[in-house]
């Protein structure tokens, strides 16, 4: 007997200070006494920002005014199989309230201090954690000393995840570039990872490694490191991507890019039907601006990784 699958649609509320909202289950419900994301079963002949809509009015009377599709998860319960569509709320008209008595409580991914949560928010609380722009370093254009004067530039105003990436570098250079970088990095906070080499990445002490695509669809296992990210360009590089268990990839070239002059890009519409029910955070690159963050997210992306924007 096979197990039905439920599709289900599920909000992340968010304010503007980064917290979000979650819902403890009332001791009516299955999973009673478990925190989670509002959100509920998409009815028959309902879409699914229909079902959105009428769930949030239905738990916490609230009407949502601005809303991007996000990630998409799958998990098996012994009683039946979920696929759950996240969608991140950035704009609502109401007060949230409990109209089906639930707790409620505002967290920030950093520091969760309410439990136990339902084991498919594990995924998507470390999701939660990634910011929205993925600065992609470029000395071997602006120079060494010009391109750290920049980083610390940036980490002033927010950036709070980098890449090393620098192809033309001899070793030696790469690691006296790289420890600068670090050090500057982690005086604001922010990670940092390093492009293909994950022995490299321990020896510097970055917080993760990033693997082309080449190298990802040579790999057999998840690079031993804290935090993995991915270069994909196509629906098979992705699904490798999800099978090797890679913490969010990154998916182009979307636009025209200098980085890549001879690539063909994409564009948006082919953007968002290749990440469709995905269930990573995937940063949209090439030729990215931070114009262009607000309309990653209407077409599904976490956000947007940026070299020269």
């Amino acid at each position: 007997m096979s197990i039905p699958v439920i599709e289900v649609v599920v909000a992340v509320m968010i304010k503007s200070d980064g917290s979000f909202l979650l819902a403890r289950r009332p001791e009516s419900k299955p999973c009673e006494g478990y925190w989670e994301f509002p959100g509920g079963k998409i009815e028959p002949d309902e879409s699914r920002p229909q079902a959105l809509n009428r769930e949030l009015m239905e738990e916490l009377g609230i009407q949502i005014e601005l809303s991007y599709p996000w990630i998409t998860l799958v998990y098996t319960y012994s009683h039946a199989t979920v696929q759950l569509f996240f969608y991140r709320i950035e704009k609502w008209h109401g007060e949230p309230y409990a109209k089906e008595n639930q707790e409620l409580s505002w967290q920030f991914a950093d520091n969760i201090k309410v439990a136990p949560m339902l084991p498919t928010n594990v995924a998507v609380l470390r999701a939660l954690s990634f910011p929205p722009v993925y600065q992609i370093t470029n000395a071997a254009d602006l120079g060494v000393e010009n391109t750290l004067i920049k980083l610390k530039n940036s980490f002033q105003q927010g950036t709070k995840l980098v890449q090393i990436r620098e192809p033309e570098m001899i070793k030696d250079d790469l690691c006296l570039f790289a420890h600068k970088v670090v050090e500057i990095a982690h005086c604001y906070g922010v990670k940092v990872l390093i492009n293909g080499d994950t022995d490299l990445s321990r020896e510097i002490g970055v917080d993760g490694v990033h693997f082309s695509s080449e190298q990802l669809m040579a790999a057999t296992t998840r690079p031993e490191a804290n935090l993995c990210g991915a270069s994909c360009h196509n629906v098979e590089e992705l699904f490798q991507a999800e099978r090797l268990g890679m913490d969010f990839v990154v998916l182009g070239p979307v636009l025209p890019t200098l980085s890549h002059p001879r690539a063909t890009p994409m564009g948006w519409r082919k953007f968002a039907q290749i990440i469709r029910d995905f269930p990573l955070p995937v940063y949209a690159l090439g030729g990215m601006k931070l114009e262009d963050l607000t309309t990653s997210w209407e077409h599904g992306a976490h956000g947007i990784a940026m070299i020269r924007g």
